[in-house]
């Protein structure tokens, strides 16, 4: 039987989406005060990276295996929230006292999942194909532009459909687009910041798989 050959690099971005989405839609129901007029949901900390690693891994290895590790993080994601909802709802004793904070961190999750799986379907999709074809349209030249663009689109989407979803009725509606624009305005921030090291750790896995994909004809179906 011929050995089947595996990508150690691939798998390992692949761990680090999974586990930044995780984390993400987990932390996602704390409220962060940045200052007295601007609130963000906590999750702007770590989601960012998601979508650095999807843009690493359409560069490099192609629409199709991004595809496939996005579907991965949202199975993943689901067998995390029926742990969650189920652990919610398990008896508990007299003497634990925490129940009810419990739920309250851990009850939010199915929303949240909703939200995440509704946000991503749209604004990650969008950023990996956007990055994808016009990979092909330059040549795979002027990669910051593209993954400048890319962010641009795929996260003002996501950001939208993941607040509304997850807040409305929480946070109070006044500040509901405000959320959605810093939320917005931080993600962009935070991968522009990093497209330095998004160069240099493109181009060190590129060398070491000996791989720069093209999706050329390829047909953008996210399912």
């Amino acid at each position: 039987m011929e050995e089947r050959k595996y990508s150690e690099v691939f798998t390992l971005l692949g761990m680090i989406f999974v586990a930044s989405l995780l984390v993400s839609n987990l932390i996602a129901g704390k409220v962060w005060a940045v200052c007295a007029d601007i609130t963000v949901p906590a999750s702007v900390i770590l989601f960012p990276l998601t979508y650095i690693i999807s843009d690493m891994i359409t560069e490099i290895y192609g629409f199709a295996k991004t595809k496939a590790i996005i579907w991965a993080g949202f199975a993943c994601n689901l067998i995390a929230v029926i742990a969650y909802v189920i652990t919610v709802v398990l008896p508990y004793p007299k003497y634990w006292l925490d129940q009810d904070a419990f739920a309250v961190v851990f009850g939010l999750a199915p929303r949240v999942l909703v939200a995440s799986f509704a946000g991503y379907l749209f604004g990650g999709f969008s950023n990996t194909i956007v990055m994808s074809k016009m990979k092909v349209r330059m040549h795979g030249k002027r990669l910051w532009e593209r993954l400048i663009i890319s962010t641009l689109i795929g996260e003002a989407l996501d950001s939208a459909i993941f607040v509304l979803v997850s807040f409305a009725g929480v946070i109070p509606a006044s500040h509901l687009f405000t959320t959605i624009f810093f939320q917005y305005m931080f993600k962009v921030l935070f991968e522009i910041v990093l497209i330095p090291v998004t160069y240099w750790l493109i181009n060190t896995v590129k060398r070491r798989e000996g791989i720069d994909v093209y999706d050329y004809n390829v047909k953008y179906n996210v399912f």
